[in-house]
């Protein structure tokens, strides 16, 4: 089969490699669909550093299943699935309480955070455990399925998380593909004001296409002025979806009494100050959103199925796996959104 094999940092090499075989309570997906997230473009870039070569990157992917190992039960060779990166043992004290990704015999298949990872999604076949799988809805399509898992982070850090509330002010800082699925749950949610911060003007016109109801440049004038400006006893909860220190220390400084804010967006580790009086008189709440669990996967796709959000919509760029090259040059553009290899 061809896969996408990482070498070293700028190193992704398009190779024949021996299609995987399942063992017991396996499962060989022929890929049809994979987002190309930011972690996979830190890998190959060599922004972050716990990448192990060599790596086949890819780790939001959409398939039909090719092979069944032995113990295998609820799918079965021809079925649409849709596949959680994210493995887990089943047996640990974190997976008996649902905190599946949290598990101490965690695996990934392409993706970040564990040290077992396993090939991933930018490849033709890819092997995962059947407890990773979930069947893919008809009405759903690859491409859409393919994106279950960030809007399953969505919907874990805005609603399982953050608790948000009909009605609430919610203001999202950064508004690429991740924050524009945080905003989309936020507004089937029923948010009330919701403000996206990015200084991208066509990360702006997608928020606004989308369902922001305010949107702000953090280059032309003080973010935090706007943002009370706009909600003058300001927000309810300010999630950040952007990734560098500096989108922290604004969700920070944007606080006030009661302020639920997430940590979301940034993965690397970067510091920022909080003053300790404040924050606890603020009595405000800090969650975060890391992968995904069954729950939230079942979630998304609930999402999806009723129509409440369509992750096709943040879709703005589609190559082919021999187009992967390509691809990576898109991901370091300013004018894109979600990028998907299709297979």
């Amino acid at each position: 089969m061809l896969a996408a094999v990482l070498k070293e940092v700028d190193g992704l090499v398009l190779e024949e490699v021996p299609i995987p075989e399942p063992g017991f309570g396996e499962v060989v997906v022929r890929i049809k669909s994979c987002g190309f997230c930011a972690t996979d473009y830190k890998a190959i870039k060599g922004i972050r550093h716990n990448v192990t070569f060599p790596l086949v990157p890819g780790h939001e992917p959409s398939g039909i299943v090719y092979a069944v190992g032995p113990g295998v039960r609820h799918v079965a060779e021809g079925d649409a699935v849709i596949c959680q990166p994210s493995g887990f043992c089943g047996a640990c004290v974190h997976c008996k309480v649902g905190n599946t990704h949290y598990c101490d015999h965690a695996f990934t298949t392409g993706g970040d955070g564990p040290e077992d990872v396993w090939p991933g999604a930018f490849a033709e076949y890819m092997k995962t455990t059947e407890s990773c799988l979930l069947h893919k809805p008809e009405a759903i399509s690859f491409d859409a399925a393919a994106l279950t898992e960030p809007l399953s982070g969505a919907w874990k850090g805005i609603i399982k998380h953050s608790e948000m509330q009909v009605g609430d002010d919610v203001v999202i800082i950064g508004v690429g593909g991740i924050g524009l699925l945080c905003l989309m749950v936020a507004r089937a949610a029923g948010a009330g004001r919701l403000i996206a911060i990015d200084p991208s003007p066509y990360a702006r016109t997608n928020a606004q296409k989308l369902g922001a109801t305010h949107v702000i440049d953090p280059q032309e004038g003080d973010a935090y002025e706007q943002v009370y400006g706009i909600i003058p006893s300001g927000p309810d909860l300010v999630v950040e979806a952007a990734g560098p220190i500096a989108a922290v220390e604004l969700m920070a400084r944007l606080r006030r009494r009661g302020t639920r804010w997430n940590v979301f967006g940034i993965t690397t580790h970067e510091t920022f100050e909080l003053d300790g009086g404040l924050t606890h008189f603020l009595e405000g709440r800090m969650d975060a959103s890391f992968g995904t669990n069954p729950a939230a996967m079942q979630r998304a796709i609930r999402l999806m199925e009723s129509g409440l959000v369509d992750t096709e919509a943040i879709i703005s760029h589609r190559f082919g796996l021999s187009e992967i090259h390509r691809a990576i040059e898109v991901m370091g553009q300013p004018e894109r959104n979600k990028v998907m290899i299709q297979i």
